[in-house]
């Protein structure tokens, strides 16, 4: 029984040393081949590479302050270790192997996100107006746990004028999909949304 339970782990640990390789991989290449601003079109106009860098959380919010982003560091830590505590748990709890990856896929885009702000500010210097450099003899761009999260997928799927007769927005410039995001916020929106729609009744349950 015991020997089950643990074999349920290894599809989650597959999956998230998988998302966090190809998350990492393509953010240290990102950093070390292009500057802040700088695209390049993918599948026309509809996907393109553009390198930004998020100081905050999703959608460029922030927490305001002098200790703001040393706050937000250690909340993603803190919940990342939760995260990671209950994931572990769930085959105790009769959890499905979906529900497991599901929660791997969120685990991995956390954790990947945290790799950033935690160690990127002292691997990386400045990307404005250079291509970074890893490991600078001159040090990194930020302290520990200050550093921003790499993002560079853009998909402006509709770009124009809406027509004048939408209600409020009417006759407003448009672009979808706006933000730019990473692999590891692909792998989050992918497992939350994989919960919602097919797992939800082992919550009720439990």
């Amino acid at each position: 029984m015991e020997e089950k339970k643990s074999s349920k782990y290894t599809l989650p640990l597959i999956v998230i040393l998988a998302v966090l390789f190809i998350d990492q991989a393509s953010k240290i290449w990102i950093k070390t081949n292009m500057e802040i601003g700088e695209e390049f079109s993918v599948l026309g106009d509809w996907f393109i590479i553009h390198f930004t860098e998020n100081n905050g959380m999703a959608f460029g919010l922030e927490i305001a302050g002098e200790y703001g982003k040393l706050i937000l560091s250690s909340f993603r830590i803190i919940a990342v270790a939760l995260i990671g505590w209950y994931l572990f748990s769930l085959p105790k709890k009769g959890a499905s192997n979906g529900l497991m990856v599901s929660g791997a896929l969120i685990f991995a885009g956390a954790m990947g996100n945290i790799i950033d702000s935690v160690f990127y500010g002292q691997l990386f210097n400045e990307s404005y107006y250079q291509v970074a450099e890893f490991l600078p003899k001159e040090g990194g761009y930020a302290p520990l746990l200050y550093g921003r999260v790499v993002d560079m997928l853009y998909f402006p799927l509709y770009e124009g004028f809406l027509p004048e007769w939408i209600p409020i927005w009417g006759g407003d410039y448009f672009v979808f999909f706006r933000p730019v995001f990473n692999i590891a916020d692909s792998a989050i929106t992918i497992g939350v949304i994989s919960i919602l729609l097919f797992h939800r009744n082992f919550f009720k349950e439990e």
